[in-house]
């Protein structure tokens, strides 16, 4: 009998570290489930701040709806999505995008002539940021660059490009591949 008293008393001092528990929910510690990591086809919610070089905030969803992407397809600047591959819920990163990475370079060919009637009037001023749509209908974000007499030159490089990204992210959650 004393050793089934020594048995039992075991079992309470070691349920009684653990609120709430009842000897018939015991488990072993290797029933429990590491949370996933981001792997190609993970679906993925981020929390992030994008900052440039001198550290101006570009964008954020801080506070906001987490960005969603699947992992591998492409949906995020390669840098990151690179930089993001392993981690787990929870974990935080800061992430340095090189241009390569990340928009690419400027290319001083990516640029358009258009008749300035295309244009709104409103928006004929330099920098003006406008969304074009090409014949398949896609659209990109294109910028004024020059005004002329009858054209307007604008730059169809992402307003990106050419800048090293400076991100600090949170992975909110993982969806492992499949789910």
């Amino acid at each position: 009998m004393k050793t089934l008293a020594a048995l039992l008393l075991a079992t309470v001092t070691v349920l009684v570290g653990v609120p709430g528990a009842r000897a018939d929910e015991a488990k072993p510690a290797e029933e429990a489930k590491p949370a996933p990591a981001i792997e190609t086809g993970s679906k993925v919610s981020l929390e992030y701040t994008l900052r440039d070089a001198g550290g101006e905030v570009l964008d954020s969803n801080k506070g906001r709806e987490p960005l969603t992407y699947v992992q591998g397809e492409q949906q995020i600047v390669p840098g990151l999505e690179k930089a993001l591959a392993g981690m787990h819920p929870g974990e935080e990163k800061q992430v340095v995008v090189a241009p390569a990475d990340g928009y690419g370079d400027v290319d001083p060919g990516a640029m358009a002539e258009v008749p300035k009637a295309m244009i709104p009037a409103d928006a004929l001023h330099v920098g003006t940021e406008l969304v074009a749509r090409n014949r398949e209908g896609a659209t990109r974000l294109v910028r004024i660059k020059e005004i002329k007499d009858e054209t307007v030159i604008v730059d169809l490089n992402h307003p990106l490009a050419g800048r090293t990204l400076h991100f600090h992210v949170k992975v909110v959650g993982v969806e492992p591949p499949g789910k």
